[in-house]
């Protein structure tokens, strides 16, 4: 398999607008060639899932899921672009698939790593270095450690970039973007709310 670097996945992702790892796959299936590359996630309708994201997305669904045993509920908003979209079958079971991904132990906090409160990030920040130091990592290599450790935090704990519970081979956030692809339209969620018995909801 061909050695795929960083700039072949950044200009490919430059002249189709598809995501980091839907770019890396596709490099990798073509064994490099950025122009069969670029067919290939045209073929997969990812080429230009972000060119949507700047659309106004008003139109949805609100919907719930409540666990079976009565003690995990959720509400989620997801917004496409017009109302056809809204009432077809594949919308009503992405959304309905979400809330049960929100549902499941995976139990995101937040949407996007944009949402996570600054001092929060510092804190997992300082517990990985405090960890690294006492384990005699040099300071070499520290800085590598605190970013990997704030990566598994937002893994853990944001929605988007969360494996998807019903296939953990891609994320929500590429969940979305094959939905988007599939219908043509921006594809978002915009909120959710996890309500577990006993605790405070998210």
């Amino acid at each position: 398999m061909a050695e795929i670097t960083a700039d072949q996945v950044k200009t490919l992702r430059q002249a189709t607008g598809a995501g980091m790892m839907d770019c890396k796959k596709a490099l990798q299936e073509a064994e490099g060639d950025v122009a069969r590359a670029t067919e290939i996630l045209r073929e997969k309708g990812l080429a230009s899932a972000a060119k949507r994201a700047g659309r106004s997305a008003d139109q949805g669904l609100i919907d719930s899921y409540i666990h079976f045993n009565n003690t995990v509920g959720v509400l989620i908003e997801v917004n496409c672009e017009t109302d056809f979209v809204a009432k077809t079958d594949r919308f009503r079971a992405l959304v309905k698939d979400l809330a049960l991904h929100i549902a499941s132990p995976a139990a995101p906090i937040y949407m996007s790593r944009e949402q996570v409160p600054q001092d929060v990030v510092d804190q997992e920040s300082k517990i990985a270095e405090t960890q690294a130091r006492e384990a005699g990592k040099p300071d070499t290599v520290i800085a590598k450690i605190i970013e990997g450790k704030v990566a598994s935090y937002y893994k853990d704990t944001v929605l988007l970039e969360q494996p998807f519970v019903k296939d953990d081979s891609k994320t929500v956030q590429q969940l979305l973007e094959e939905a988007s692809a599939a219908v043509g339209e921006k594809v978002a969620v915009r909120r959710f709310v996890r309500y577990k018995l006993g605790e405070e909801g998210i």
